[in-house]
């Protein structure tokens, strides 16, 4: 899911209490909540023992609720109590001295509400700020404003987008009360919460300092493995200036960015061709059935697996894959891309882009992910650098315990060395987030160097890192590829970038050369994120 794709928050609100607060031993003597498919927990006064000479400190788990009530990560319909649950004990039983009380937000103002019940009983002392999900509400902005000591934590493949990105801002305003974790080991949350003892005595600095150390101890001690061989072919940057001029990229609905379009004009010669859905859908309509089926089937053949994909979803998916390609010819484009999530969401689109994306990154074309045109600009520019190697449009994920960046999304070729390359295995399930429609899970080749980008036309920018893959990862949260890989160079400096964009896109091989040649050409920078 991207950055700017922002979901709303909950209309009605009631009383309630629940169950798992007890976890922190708390009494409550109020408890405020929300609905929104599901009940959150929102506790507005510490418990009553506050004259047990511990520090209180309040954990904002920063979700829609307890149950997932709609499509985001880690999916709909997520259970989020045994988390809680885990997560509470933990605190409570390992970390000495410290009170941790549960509590939870969906909003800023929510957020506020928690800030000023507490800031006037006078008796909480820090906050943990847990984001479990990526509604993008600045939940974390206002609790950081109560002046308190505050450790933001991510929930591994459930907030990495949240997380990222408000962390990022937050450390870009040099925030002074602000420390960040982001592990699949509890072991580092815990060791990461224990250092709230060190501002007991009103020295937020020690407790920054403190908790920023253990962050940067914990990470694990891994070097990228030595990459296997991958020759490249590549066009030399004056060609690839020269093949670039005329290239079209069809965006569906289009955004209406003039400056956007101009730039990419005048800096590449690339046009961008704003399209409605009610074309697509005209396009879909008349799709030829039979030749849906034999799509159909040649899916089924190069699949491992097809999971539990209806028939007639697996035809509207086919014909989606029609229609792009109709789309392309009509308009003599090499890139589509669509707004898929709000299309889909808002029914006006019958089938997910999912599997016609993959198959025409598999055939040297570009299907790029939810209207996202400055991923797909990096993907035209990469592409024809690469003569056909694909881009993976990714969410990116990060996690000490294993020094890993995880590239996450629901689209991925699977022939990452381009289409005369070798194939990878890949599997047909639903899409992540709300489990319906077709997309991919690419189980992608580990040991290789990778470079990826994020290309910002406006501001002349390129945004860079390299990393070595090394696994995918199979967890059933977020997205359905996750390609996991160990970044070259500063993995700390890694977490500094997102507040520009969440998205980025991986090429498979080192392009670190190329790529710094094309920058120089058209008068770019290139920003270095490791």
């Amino acid at each position: 899911m991207s950055k700017h794709h922002e979901q709303s928050g909950c209309a009605c609100c009631g009383v309630s209490r629940r169950s798992f607060l007890a976890t922190g031993s708390a009494t409550c003597a109020g408890v405020a909540a929300c609905t929104v498919g599901g009940t959150l927990p929102f506790v507005n006064t510490a418990r009553a023992d506050d004259g047990n000479g511990k520090m209180k400190v309040r954990v904002v788990f920063v979700l829609f609720g307890e149950i997932q009530p709609i499509p985001d990560w880690p999916n709909i319909g997520y259970d989020f109590h045994p988390v809680m649950e885990k997560t509470m004990t933990a605190l409570n039983s390992r970390c000495n001295g410290i009170d941790f009380i549960a509590s939870s937000s969906y909003s800023p103002d929510m957020a506020k509400t928690i800030v000023d019940d507490d800031a006037a009983a006078g008796n909480i002392d820090g906050y943990l700020v847990m984001q479990m999900n990526n509604m993008w509400q600045p939940v974390v902005h206002n609790i950081v404003a109560s002046g308190k000591p505050v450790l933001f934590a991510n929930y591994l493949f459930g907030g990495c987008g949240g997380f990222l990105v408000f962390g990022a801002q937050l450390v870009k305003l040099n925030t002074p009360n602000l420390a960040f974790i982001s592990s699949s080991d509890i072991r580092d949350l815990i060791a990461a919460a224990q250092c709230f003892t060190f501002a007991k005595n009103g020295n937020i600095e020690a407790f920054v300092k403190a908790a920023t150390n253990v962050r940067i101890e914990r990470t694990a001690k891994i070097s990228p493995p030595k990459p296997l061989d991958d020759p490249l072919d590549l066009l030399a940057t004056e060609e690839l200036l020269k093949e670039l001029k005329g290239k079209k990229i069809i965006e569906v609905e289009a955004s209406g960015n003039q400056l956007l379009a101009d730039v990419l004009r005048e800096s590449l010669g690339i046009e961008l061709v704003g399209v409605g859905f009610a074309e697509l859908n005209e396009f879909w309509a008349n799709a030829d059935k039979a030749k849906a089926q034999e799509v159909i089937k040649q899916w089924k053949i190069d699949a491992d697996e097809v999971f539990g994909i209806p028939e007639d979803v697996m035809e509207d998916s086919a014909r989606m894959y029609l229609t792009e390609k109709a789309l392309l010819e009509k308009y003599g484009a090499c890139a589509i891309t669509i707004n898929c999530l709000g299309g889909f969401y808002g029914k006006h689109i019958t089938a997910y882009p999912c599997l016609g994306f993959h198959q025409l990154l598999n055939e040297g074309l570009i299907g790029a992910c939810e209207r996202d045109v400055l991923s797909t600009v990096a993907m035209v520019v990469m592409t024809t650098m690469t003569k056909g190697r694909p881009g993976f449009i990714s969410d990116p994920c990060m996690d000490i315990a294993t020094r890993q960046i995880i590239y996450a999304h629901c689209v991925a070729s699977n022939k990452a060395f381009g289409p005369n390359g070798p194939a990878n295995p890949f599997q047909i399930l639903t899409h992540s987030e709300d489990r319906q429609g077709a997309s991919i899970r690419s189980i992608l080749p580990v040991g290789y160097m990778t470079t990826t980008v994020e290309f910002w036309p406006e501001r002349k920018l390129i945004l860079f890192h390299q990393a070595v893959t090394v696994a995918n990862n199979p967890s059933d949260r977020a997205c359905r590829t996750k390609l996991a890989a160990i970044p070259v160079g500063d993995f700390e400096k890694l977490f500094t970038e997102w507040d520009r964009y969440w998205h980025r896109v991986t090429y498979y091989g080192d392009l670190r050369d190329a790529v710094f040649s094309f920058a120089k050409a058209v008068g770019w920078e290139v920003l270095e994120e490791a």
